[in-house]
């Protein structure tokens, strides 16, 4: 993607060296590889960002459907995840990861607990991942904050460079302001990032601005989380100047458009955030509230929201649409200089894309096919660092067969919920 256009080159090749793009040109000399992967036919293009995720939760996949957002939390997922163990998250790890690697995904920012156990099953996978621990205020937070630096100090970094690592506290509506606060000097004195939720929903904003005369971007704003490199996840209402804030702070925004509209709590308004300098990205989200880790499937969704919303079949054309999963998701997630296209020096994360199928035929624009056609299971083919992940559509780093015999046999002990135990309250509207 080059600005507003796709660019397809025909009949190119692609040589790796060192886990990074070394050439693309029509020919070149293979006498020295390696190794060769036989592409023909099928399109190459950078592998998929997925800029918000919840990696474990696909543990909860399915198991809370057509509920409000409030009851969704407080009567299912946070009283389940109370039942969560280390080895649960890692199991439940590997599962997001291998239906990443098979939907083309490359890098995820995950938000979530026990970040150890994520950061040993990325490390497995051979993905690339920014990480963040869910943090919330009240009794304990200090603690809590000092584990998570603690996490940082071993794990940022790590895997050949292939993880980072960030401080996730939840949102202004589980953290206090003076936590939020300890949380900006933290992230300031470490030189780390910050990865949060942000005016996910109207109420959100409404019971922010009652309680403290700010909304919940300006809350953040004030609490000095916008001074470090800042993944603001959903902001579904910016108001009051939100947006204007988030520009002048560089905030990059991950839009998770398929739980939203499965919540119906609001989507990022996309062309607004855009027009007015802010980076988005896809997100997904967890699994227990989209049921997927298809980020297609949430670009096209975004892309056809956005017509649908303003009216103008012009909004999102195909070409900014299928940047903001590529482009601009490495843009939100501060990794512009090493992923998100296919350019000599950058990061050899790509995917190989059959384009073989009746929905690819006839081919008048492979890209708009990739946007509004394709299916993850079209993707062959997938590399981060110029190591593969899949081929022939085969998990080469994941052991698929154990890792589902492995979650099946947790299921029913994790989605048993106990009176009055969960991890968090959601506020009632």
């Amino acid at each position: 993607m080059e600005g507003t256009r796709a660019v397809v080159l025909r009949d190119h090749q692609i040589a790796l060296i060192g886990g990074k793009i070394a050439a693309i040109a029509p020919h070149i000399d293979a006498g020295l590889a390696r190794e060769l992967i036989d592409a023909h036919g099928m399109l190459a293009m950078p592998g998929l960002v997925n800029c918000h995720a919840h990696i474990p939760m696909g543990m909860f996949r399915g198991i809370v459907e057509d509920v409000p957002v409030e009851e969704w939390f407080n009567n299912y997922i946070w009283p389940m995840e109370t039942n969560l163990t280390a080895e649960d998250v890692y199991w439940g790890s590997l599962l997001g990861l291998a239906e990443m690697i098979e939907n083309g995904v490359t890098t995820v920012a995950d938000h979530y607990f026990m970040p150890d156990q994520i950061a040993r099953a990325v490390e497995q996978s051979g993905m690339r991942a920014v990480l963040a621990e869910a943090l919330f205020g009240g009794v304990g937070a200090e603690q809590r904050l000092a584990a998570s630096l603690e996490f940082a100090a071993q794990y940022h970094g790590s895997a050949a460079g292939r993880i980072s690592v960030v401080l996730g506290p939840h949102s202004p509506y589980t953290c206090e302001p003076e936590f939020l606060s300890a949380v900006a000097r933290a992230a300031v004195q470490h030189k780390l990032g910050v990865h949060i939720h942000l005016s996910e929903t109207l109420d959100q904003v409404e019971s922010s601005l009652a309680q403290y005369g700010k909304t919940p971007i300006g809350m953040a704003q004030a609490s000095g989380l916008f001074e470090v490199p800042c993944i603001a996840a959903h902001v579904a209402h910016p108001a009051h100047g939100d947006i204007a804030a988030l520009s002048q702070h560089g905030v990059g925004v991950a839009c998770c458009p398929k739980t939203s509209m499965k919540l119906g709590i609001g989507v990022a308004p996309v062309h607004v955030l855009r027009s007015s300098g802010v980076a988005v990205g896809i997100g997904s989200d967890g699994a227990a509230s989209n049921n997927s880790y298809d980020i297609l499937e949430a670009t096209r969704l975004i892309a056809l929201l956005e017509k649908h919303t303003l009216a103008d079949a012009r909004t999102l054309p195909v070409a900014e649409a299928l940047g903001l999963a590529t482009r601009e998701g490495a843009r939100v997630l501060g990794l512009a200089d090493r992923i998100g296209t296919l350019a000599v020096g950058k990061q050899a994360d790509l995917l190989l894309l059959r384009l073989d199928g009746a929905h690819h035929t006839p081919q008048h624009d492979i890209a708009a096919n990739l946007l509004y056609s394709a299916r993850a299971a079209d993707i062959d083919t997938v590399l981060v660092d110029g190591h593969v992940l899949m081929r022939d559509r085969r998990l080469l780093t994941i052991d698929k067969a154990q890792v589902l015999g492995e979650v099946n046999a947790r299921s029913e002990r994790l989605t048993q919920r106990r009176t009055g135990k969960r991890v968090q309250s959601y506020p009632a509207a």
